[in-house]
């Protein structure tokens, strides 16, 4: 076979060359201060947190640091099923904006006093308030316990019927702007990757160093904060030792809502 000439070796050398540099270049964003997850609206954080994004079954985990975080909203149980069999079929009317309820979860670690906020998100909270009225949550548990990669106390998460983590209402609600930080002791809804995908699942934020995390997404529509039973937040995170997805998840016995 004749030898390449010299011109084409040089030409593909060049070639190499600019490829190893690109390469090279690509290794220095991924080191960089920028990283695209590859969905929208959800970035990788550098610096210590790595924000991973898996999808288990169809929904979207946000992993800080490969661990666990907030989100799934599924349209798998019927509301006919669980309830006093008046539970929404389809997204309940907004909570009146300036009105607030206030809803309690009652566990067999203690009692979550959560102030349910319409102005936060007007649709979601008044579908949280909605599937609590109707005994949705009771005999839910918190089938999610997570931490970031340091340790630090995440997110305890329930909502589900199925308590897989894969369950829902059989209807999904329309999204909202977030307007406020996530903080400890926030209480936002758990969500798909896809528009429109809130269900039945919520979330507590444990630590304000989880602000940071769950800021990078910014999609999970907050509806209020726990004015009482943090240390019974705290317990349930405690109860997994350790584990994300606890295989005796902690209950919640009955919720009820009233006016404040």
């Amino acid at each position: 076979m004749p030898e390449p000439s010299k011109g084409k070796r040089r030409r593909g050398s060049q070639q190499h060359s600019r490829s190893a540099q690109r390469a090279a270049a690509e290794r220095r964003e991924v080191r960089g201060a920028t990283v695209s997850s590859g969905i929208p609206g959800l970035p990788l954080l550098a610096g210590g947190l790595i924000v991973l994004v898996v999808l288990v079954g169809g929904f979207l985990l946000l992993r800080p640091g490969g661990i666990g975080g907030s989100g799934s909203a599924a349209t798998t149980a019927s509301p006919s099923a669980v309830g006093n069999g008046n539970c929404p079929t389809s997204q309940p009317l907004a909570l009146p904006a300036g009105q607030t309820r206030t809803v309690t979860l009652n566990t067999p670690k203690g009692a979550i006093v959560i102030q349910v906020k319409a102005d936060l998100s007007p649709i979601a909270a008044g579908n949280f308030v909605a599937l609590a009225s109707c005994g949705y949550y009771d005999g839910t548990v918190f089938h999610r316990t997570a931490k970031l990669e340091d340790g630090t106390p995440f997110v305890i998460q329930g909502g589900d019927p199925t308590g897989t983590g894969t369950g829902g209402p059989g209807y999904t609600i329309k999204d909202e702007p977030v307007t406020t930080p996530y903080k400890r002791g926030t209480v936002a809804m758990a969500r798909t990757s896809q528009p429109n995908s809130v269900g039945s699942q919520f979330f507590i934020v444990l630590d304000d160093k989880d602000g940071a995390v769950l800021s990078s997404a910014n999609t999970y529509q907050i509806i209020g904060n726990v004015t009482k039973g943090m240390e019974t937040a705290d317990a349930i995170f405690a109860a997994s030792g350790g584990v994300e997805q606890p295989t005796n998840p902690i209950p919640i016995t009955t919720a009820t809502v009233a006016n404040p």
